[in-house]
């Protein structure tokens, strides 16, 4: 089998809105971003997910065959309806988000992946700590831990769920703890730590995590590790939008390891360029273009 990369993450219909006029209506969500542009880059990706048995679960599968991701696992709920989220760009083009989903309902009862060591598995969200799920998700977490695979976490906690934090804290932890790898932003340790600075923010989680990425918006990146901590500057650009870029910055960094590029920094340097790619479109994935210039490298 060649080497594969398994999303493991929630699945909505995203429509962006500019000046309060819808623009574009796209399948998204996290973990689904980024592995969606991974198959346009031409990895072998899948993707664990859930959708509604409608109209907007046929256009989410169909997305992923288009763009070279397997549907196998995307669980197919009867009678049920598909995620939304409402995403509004404001003058600098970051957007504020309404979210219409049913967390509570949640199920992963379908078929899973049998994960291998050479697998990536990359996962993180509400998706990957919602109690609703946690037994499929941990499972799945656990055997690729123990089948030597590597796992990227992305935090990305939401505002929304700050009341959870106290029903979802250990599964947080108990993610960083199976990954490789974790990143995080400033803003998802604010809510679940109350700490904004950075150094501090690596001693809060470092029993549970060896690496971690600490993203900042267009500010500083910082990389912790064993042996210390690296920090990148983030070249500016003209943004179309936000969404999807640290979604695509992670799909970019695992892009980068599956080349056989073992430096930090240009682990780093892909996993910019690809975040900023998604920036400078209205979409939620890497452009043609770069899908050009990636497989002619």
């Amino acid at each position: 089998m060649k080497q594969r990369v398994i999303g493991i993450g929630e699945t909505v219909l995203d429509i962006l809105f500019k000046d309060n006029q819808p623009q574009k209506a796209i399948p998204g969500g996290s973990a689904f971003n980024s592995i969606v542009s991974l198959g346009r880059a031409g990895v072998p990706c899948v993707m664990v997910t859930e959708v509604g048995d409608d109209h907007i679960g046929d256009l989410t599968c169909q997305y992923l065959r288009e763009n070279g991701v397997s549907d196998e696992f995307v669980r197919r709920h009867e009678g049920t309806k598909s995620h939304i989220t409402l995403a509004f760009l404001d003058e600098h083009n970051d957007a504020q988000y309404i979210f219409y989903k049913d967390h509570v309902s949640a199920a992963l009862d379908g078929k899973l992946p049998h994960i291998q060591a050479d697998d990536i598995v990359l996962f993180g969200s509400f998706f990957a700590i919602n109690p609703a799920i946690r037994p499929a998700v941990r499972s799945m977490l656990q055997e690729a831990h123990k089948k030597g695979a590597w796992l990227y976490y992305d935090i990305n906690f939401r505002k929304t769920h700050i009341a959870d934090i106290p029903h979802v804290m250990e599964n947080i932890e108990e993610n960083m703890q199976l990954a490789t790898i974790v990143r995080g932003s400033m803003e998802d340790f604010c809510y679940l730590y109350n700490l904004t600075d950075a150094d501090a923010i690596y001693e809060r989680v470092r029993p549970f995590c060896s690496t971690l990425i600490l993203t900042d918006g267009a500010r500083m990146i910082r990389f912790y590790s064993p042996t210390g901590c690296e920090k990148y500057s983030v070249s500016p650009i003209e943004t179309v939008s936000t969404v999807g870029a640290g979604d695509n910055f992670n799909a970019g960094y695992i892009y980068a390891k599956l080349k056989g590029i073992d430096e930090p920094a240009r682990r780093i340097d892909m996993a910019q360029r690809w975040s900023q790619d998604v920036c400078r479109q209205l979409g939620n994935n890497i452009s043609d273009e770069l899908v050009a210039q990636l497989r002619k490298a």
